[in-house]
């Protein structure tokens, strides 16, 4: 009998080791047109700026703690984080997917355009600060002030939410199942219907949460700040 063709393609997992390499040799290698397909960074030791810039797809796993700014302005990558995560994760991320399997500090997500962030634990104060289209799902609670001037994209949390949450929210949802310490200015609780407890299930999914979207509380914009009234005065 003559052989079955098969078009099984077998990735190769590329090892770049921070003991020996510098971050600048480390990121010049994950961006080059060279790039290999699938890198482990081992050794980060808490490094900062690290796989920043990413613009092709790329399976990144990072096996340990990262500083500030990890996996900033990715694009199409996917940056796994096996650690914590310090402060802007992922920050100004157009696309892809970042998934720290620890904690983040502050500002995780911040001006992310779109893309997946996927925090297990817990985001300090400012997750998802000036979001701008990106998808976050925090596994934890967060911090005060997060999703602050939020516009687009949606924030999920499967915790508890810190104080002034949302506050000057344009248009980005927001899904605590949780309590809410208080919310910001502007920011106020919607009714959950059909399409967004279908947004959420497919959110949860996404991000590997087997949790029942029904548990959750929807929050938005009252929009009364989106342009200067003196009635409202009070409020900015």
């Amino acid at each position: 009998m003559a052989p079955v063709a098969t078009t099984e393609t077998i990735t190769v997992t590329t090892v770049l080791d921070l003991a020996t390499s510098s971050i600048r040799a480390v990121n010049e290698q994950l961006t080059s047109p060279e790039a290999p397909k699938s890198v482990t960074i081992t050794g980060p030791q808490g490094a900062h700026a690290l796989a920043c810039g990413l613009d092709s797809d790329i399976d990144v796993t990072i096996d340990g703690h990262v500083g500030y700014y990890c996996a900033g302005m990715n694009q199409q990558a996917t940056v796994t984080v096996t650690g914590n995560a310090g402060v802007g994760v992922a920050e100004n991320m157009m696309s892809g997917t970042v998934h720290v399997k620890g904690d983040a500090s502050q500002s995780a997500g911040a001006t992310a355009h779109g893309g997946l962030l996927v925090i297990d634990g817990n985001a300090a104060a400012r997750c998802g600060i000036s979001m701008k289209g990106v998808d976050i799902v925090v596994g934890g609670n967060i911090g005060h002030m997060s999703a602050f001037m939020g516009q687009a994209g949606r924030l999920v949390v499967l915790g508890d939410a810190g104080e002034a949450l949302g506050d000057s929210l344009y248009e980005a949802r927001i899904y605590v199942r949780g309590t809410v310490a208080s919310l910001g200015a502007d920011c106020i609780k919607k009714e959950m219907r059909e399409e967004h407890l279908t947004e959420l299930r497919e959110l949860l999914a996404a991000a590997a949460f087997d949790v029942d979207p029904s548990e959750f509380t929807r929050y938005g914009s009252a929009r009364q700040l989106y342009n200067f009234h003196v009635d409202n005065a009070s409020a900015y």
